[in-house]
């Protein structure tokens, strides 16, 4: 092929994929959809320009415009989290407990952090298992014990764990994140002994911006890092945010430690989106709340088996489910993704016990941000709980499942929550 044929080939890819999430009931829990201002941002000139350092301090000329732009997002992401100190130079997640771990730690420091069965980030984990803290910062990691009844971190059992390991951080957060962690009751204890406190937010930034959840900083945490794209619906990028006795040492571990250019385009789409979740961003977040809630009973009343019913199932955005009497989560992702229905396998707690593995797994991990940011409330979950049964419960032909989805789907095509625009939300918008 030449290059207009792989131009072409590749825009057709581009087209489908639109399409097809138009007829999709998106159910990642990592995944949002950005409002078409944020993505009027992504697409301007910023996107070709870099600016290393501090704004109005740059190793480069020409960012007058891109300054400004950093400073109104560096002072939202104060404003929302109510923090004395933001930095939003973190080009992802990933890269923003990098910067925490360069921050307040040192290579061969102990770290507590949850492990990847119990719902830590692959970012937190064990060298041997190539997570960053072990194999990229050469942190010593150890796990947070954890209560697999309550869904939650084991207080009294952290705390002499606290005591044995003396770790330099202690991290709360993760990827599987159903309740409020331990913080208060944990904060003190883990800094008479030593220890830093951070928390990862990546899946909950969204919702401890606008007051649901819980409060890391007023309970103790001194950093808490984030990706900017989960219940906080911006682009795909990080953020931290901390005390402001931590900032020098903050700034200086991002640049020049982990971040050169920052990918500016992205800063002023994130800009928008914390403006959008000022606006709007209360009664989109307790919207989340409560269609997770619903969708656990929902699918708790068709059969299956949602983890921690005796707490309502979850107090966040997602909820994670048992699928082991009807297959594994392997293999039903696949099921469902033919049904147009996208979810994500997950590790549960115990599965590594059972001689599981990630890729044929116990578990779905199902979030409800996207569908909220298409306007669903807790009625639809019922009819999203149907769809998702007549796949992992009733073996439906999943060519059928899709097409009533597809049908279902014709009245969620627009982008709620947000700053308003005739497009849909996934319509596919050519500029050449």
């Amino acid at each position: 092929m030449d290059g207009y044929q792989i131009r072409d080939q590749v825009v057709s890819l581009l087209k489908e994929h639109h399409s097809w999430f138009s007829r999709s009931l998106p159910l990642i829990a990592s995944e949002n959809v950005t409002s078409h201002a944020v993505r009027e941002a992504l697409i301007s000139d910023f996107m070709h320009r870099y600016a290393e350092g501090d704004p109005f301090t740059r190793v480069y000329a020409g960012c007058r415009y891109l300054d400004k732009c950093e400073i109104i997002c560096i002072e939202l992401m104060k404003e929302i989290f109510r923090a004395e100190y933001a930095d939003v130079r973190p080009v992802s997640g990933v890269v923003a407990n990098l910067t925490m771990y360069t921050a307040l730690t040192e290579p061969k420091d102990v770290m507590l952090a949850l492990s990847p069965t119990t719902g830590g980030h692959i970012s937190m984990a064990k060298k041997r298992l190539g997570g960053t803290a072990g194999a990229v910062h050469g942190l010593e990691v150890e796990w947070l014990p954890f209560d697999e009844k309550e869904m939650n971190v084991d207080v009294e059992q952290t705390r002499k764990k606290i005591a044995e390991t003396k770790p330099k951080l202690v991290l709360f957060g993760g990827s599987v994140i159903l309740f409020p962690y331990p913080v208060r009751e944990l904060s003190q204890f883990a800094k008479d002994h030593g220890a830093h406190v951070g928390y990862d937010a990546a899946h909950v930034a969204g919702l401890i911006a606008c007051g649901y959840f819980q409060d890391p900083l007023r309970e103790g945490a001194e950093v808490m890092t984030m990706s900017t794209h989960k219940t906080l619906p911006g682009p795909q990028k990080g953020a931290l945010v901390a005390r402001k006795e931590l900032s020098e040492s903050l700034s200086k571990a991002a640049f020049p430690g982990c971040v050169s250019n920052h990918h500016l385009h992205n800063v002023a789409g994130l800009a928008i989106a914390l403006a959008e979740l000022k606006q709007f961003g209360r009664e989109y977040e307790g919207q989340i709340i409560k269609n997770a809630k619903a969708l656990g009973q929902a699918l708790h009343e068709r059969g299956m088996t949602v983890l921690a019913e005796h707490r309502g199932f979850t107090e966040s955005h997602q909820i994670l489910v048992d699928v082991t009497k009807f297959g594994d989560g392997g293999t039903l992702e696949k099921k469902l993704e033919e049904a147009a229905i996208i979810v994500n396998r997950n590790l549960l707690p115990w599965d590594i016990r059972m001689g599981r593995h990630y890729t044929n797994p116990g578990g779905l991990r199902l979030g409800t941000p996207e569908l909220t940011r298409l306007g669903m409330k807790e009625s639809h979950m019922s009819e999203v709980a149907d769809f998702i049964k007549r796949i992992v419960v009733d073996n439906e032909d999943p060519k059928k499942v899709s097409a009533d989805v597809a049908e279902f789907r014709k009245d969620f095509q627009k982008i709620r929550y947000g700053f308003e625009s005739a497009r849909e939300a996934y319509e596919y918008v050519p500029i050449a």
